[in-house]
């Protein structure tokens, strides 16, 4: 059937073609014209018109005798527009999440480049102090002028900070640069009551002759972290453990651990100081006790505050079997 079709396609088109060709030679040795053109472009365009026309019988005949042409033009395509126009909605979230992703690399590839920028002022010794750094702490009681006090702590630090930046410029002054906001923020949480203690950062990188500092304060609740006698953290030492190296390993695990619990209810230092004798101490005691459990505490030897230092023995007690 489509052969038929095809030929007869071909013998259709072959026959109207010099019909048309023939009737555009007539029309413009008749020199008919069509709105006002001349004879030649009026044939030209009736030729033009005659291909159309074979054009549309045979897209005509196909759709008449053809329900494969008719499933493909009336149902196929409208379909397949339908797919691509849901496949376009479907790619919008994805093209938001890879601007979205993309934006991320491009951050990331900012601090890589920010990141090797300070590796090398590093190499170079430039940079004095470094972003994240605390330049100055201060304690700061709301039943005293808090304005008056907040004056004062920046006076005090930004000199602290000079000295750091520009040691041999002892004219410089106001180095410190930090928003309104926060202080305004600050204050009026220390008003409110209690006692504080203000945290000053850096918020960025500073080299040695900087002329600004731009730092970040916060204000923390100056609480006890731990008391004296409390027992902060504690492990078991089983026989297999009652060996130099492994005793060794347990303390520091522990004392690791004693970082971390401090550092969870809100402490401010990052070391801890401990008396240097307890390793003698568990020793000696080992010796004398043997076959038996024991159990190893870090107890505070001092009240210490949110930025205060924490000092501690480690004590070696045995377990009742």
């Amino acid at each position: 059937m489509a052969w038929i079709l095809i030929v007869f396609l071909i013998l259709l088109g072959g026959l109207i073609a010099p019909f048309g060709d023939i009737l555009g030679t007539k029309i413009g040795k008749a020199r008919f014209s069509i709105l006002k053109l001349r004879p030649k472009k009026t044939a030209t365009i009736i030729t033009i018109i005659t291909g159309g026309f074979i054009s549309s019988i045979s897209i005509g005949l196909l759709i008449l005798v053809s329900e494969e042409f008719r499933q493909r033009l009336f149902v196929d395509i409208p379909f397949l527009q339908k797919t691509l126009d849901e496949s376009k909605k479907a790619l919008i979230p994805l093209q938001e999440e890879q601007e979205e992703l993309e934006g991320k690399i491009i951050q990331k590839e900012k601090e890589l480049n920010q990141l090797k920028n300070n590796i090398k002022e590093f190499r170079r010794g430039n940079v004095v102090i470094k972003r994240g750094q605390t330049l100055f702490i201060a304690e700061i009681n709301s039943r005293s002028n808090v304005k008056i006090d907040f004056t004062k702590i920046y006076n005090e630090a930004d000199k602290f900070v000079t000295k750091i930046v520009t040691p041999n410029n002892k004219e410089t002054k106001n180095i410190l640069l930090w928003r309104p906001s926060d202080i305004t923020r600050i204050q009026t949480i220390a008003a409110s009551g209690g006692n504080w203690i203000l945290l000053i950062k850096s918020a960025t990188n500073v080299l040695k002759g900087d002329n600004y500092v731009f730092v970040s304060p916060n204000l923390l609740e100056n609480k006890f972290i731990v008391k004296k006698g409390e027992i902060i953290t504690s492990s078991i030492l089983e026989e297999s453990d009652l060996n130099l190296k492994s005793i060794n390993l347990k303390i520091k695990s522990l004392l690791r651990e004693t970082r971390d619990e401090i550092k969870s209810k809100g402490s401010q230092v990052s070391e801890i100081k401990t008396n240097r004798n307890f390793v003698k101490k568990i020793r000696d005691f080992l010796q004398e006790n043997q076959n038996i459990k024991f159990k190893l505490e870090v107890v505070s030897l001092r009240d210490s505050k949110t930025v205060e230092p924490i000092v501690v023995e480690i004590n070696i007690l045995k377990i009742a079997s």
